[in-house]
């Protein structure tokens, strides 16, 4: 089997990437499976600068293919955030608690008309020196007013996907797989390696 490096230790977001995966014939790794120890530094200002960034850093280490994703929450409302700061809009440490009560604090006077959002997922995935590709996924949707459901992680308990009267944390992951933004990118990237 080909193996590809995940420029992850997320087990969520690991759990994920092998279930959409499972039957592509590669075998997946984070990094504590490869025995790295690495924190890179999210800084660019751009969910591909950061997926690119995190890939080539972990190629450099690796030596072997590698996938790397960012994603972020746009809130139309908000002008678009958290969007590139998602995962630390509570500030640097944030849990995923901390970054959901700061949304609903920062949302508590938006009706619920306008509380339209999506999320968006970039995969890099880079197999040499300076040479990669990038993939999306998008899903959209609008935030509730209190968390939802026990499963799923991060913004997952207030955003309910347009089409649907749950939120990503209220479905089980053979639902939110089969229309979450990053199984639309890793879709896209499973098709491109199927090729």
């Amino acid at each position: 089997m080909k193996k590809i490096i995940l420029a992850t230790n997320n087990k969520h977001k690991v759990q994920e990437i092998n279930d959409i995966l499972k039957d592509s014939g590669y075998e997946l790794f984070s990094l504590s499976d490869a025995g790295i120890n690495v924190e890179i530094e999210e800084d660019k200002d751009t969910l591909e600068g950061n997926a690119l960034k995190k890939a080539e850093e972990v190629f450099e280490i690796a030596k072997i293919p590698t996938l790397a994703d960012d994603t972020g929450l746009f809130v139309n409302a908000l002008n678009g955030e958290p969007g590139v700061y998602s995962s630390r809009y509570a500030g640097e440490n944030a849990t995923y608690d901390d970054n959901c009560k700061k949304l609903l604090s920062e949302l508590k006077d938006v009706e619920d008309e306008n509380r339209c959002a999506y999320f968006k997922t970039i995969i890099c995935y880079y197999v040499s020196e300076n040479k990669y590709f990038l993939f999306e996924g998008i899903c959209k949707g609008r935030l509730i007013k209190e968390k939802k459901g026990e499963n799923g992680f991060g913004y997952d308990p207030l955003f309910i996907p347009d089409g649907y009267d749950k939120t990503y944390s209220e479905m089980n992951d053979l639902e939110k797989n089969s229309l979450s933004h990053r199984a639309k990118s890793l879709e896209a990237f499973k098709n491109f390696l199927l090729k």
